[in-house]
């Protein structure tokens, strides 16, 4: 029978607590550049050009249908020799996992947008609004309640995709979990440890989005 001993943990808690500091900002990071991205795509697809969506429907099927640690590895070895210029562990994981963000965003901001009704779009118009008032006024205020529960969710699907950034050495809390496991030869408390830390950060925040989800359903 296995003889657990979580107690060598204690040494190495510093090393534990980097890598979830690293964890939450790159999350937080990606998240936000992510975000951003995906307005300005779901913004732009809403123009109805094809010389403006082709392009950006190639982005958000891409990154939408390829795993993210294929993303990440492509991003730092092969993204190099394509075009000369080298980039260190973290710029590559952020740029793949703020550009894998971003569709998901783009599809989620864009599906709020065109859920609105018809007749929301007509009134505006009617009030002679520019397309930016009524975006602005009339159509984001309502959308943005109907998006912010997945929203919320996949910026908790971004803070577990960020564990795959320790495949290209991102000092991540996985990453130091192998340096611990690597000095310890425990990779049974070590892993265990790891798991309850992303339990403990992420079980709350799951309860938080399903609270949102309920309090905008009862507001509606």
């Amino acid at each position: 029978m296995y003889d657990w001993d979580f107690s060598i943990l204690w040494q190495f808690r510093w090393l534990l607590l980097v890598g979830l500091g690293v964890t939450l900002l790159f999350t937080l990071a990606t998240s936000l550049l992510g975000l951003l991205i995906g307005t300005v795509v779901a913004l732009l697809r809403l123009i109805p050009s094809w010389f403006t969506t082709a392009p950006l429907l190639a982005y958000v099927g891409l990154f939408r249908c390829t795993p993210v640690l294929v993303q990440l590895i492509w991003f730092y070895y092969a993204l190099p020799g394509l075009t000369g210029i080298m980039l260190t562990p973290s710029l590559a994981a952020g740029l793949a996992l703020s550009l894998y963000g971003g569709a998901f965003f783009a599809e989620i901001i864009r599906g709020g947008i065109v859920s609105i009704e018809p007749g929301q779009w007509d009134g505006a118009r009617a009030l002679g609004m520019r397309r930016h008032e009524m975006m602005r006024r009339i159509i984001l205020p309502q959308a943005i309640t109907r998006m912010l529960p997945a929203l919320a969710n996949q910026g908790v699907l971004q803070l577990k995709n960020t564990s795959l950034a320790s495949a290209v050495a991102v000092p991540d809390l996985l990453y130091q979990s192998q340096i611990i496991t690597a000095e310890t030869y425990r990779p049974l408390e070590v892993y265990t440890a790891v798991a309850i830390i992303y339990l403990v950060v992420l079980f709350p925040l799951t309860l938080a989005v399903h609270g949102l989800e309920v309090w905008l359903g009862r507001d509606r």
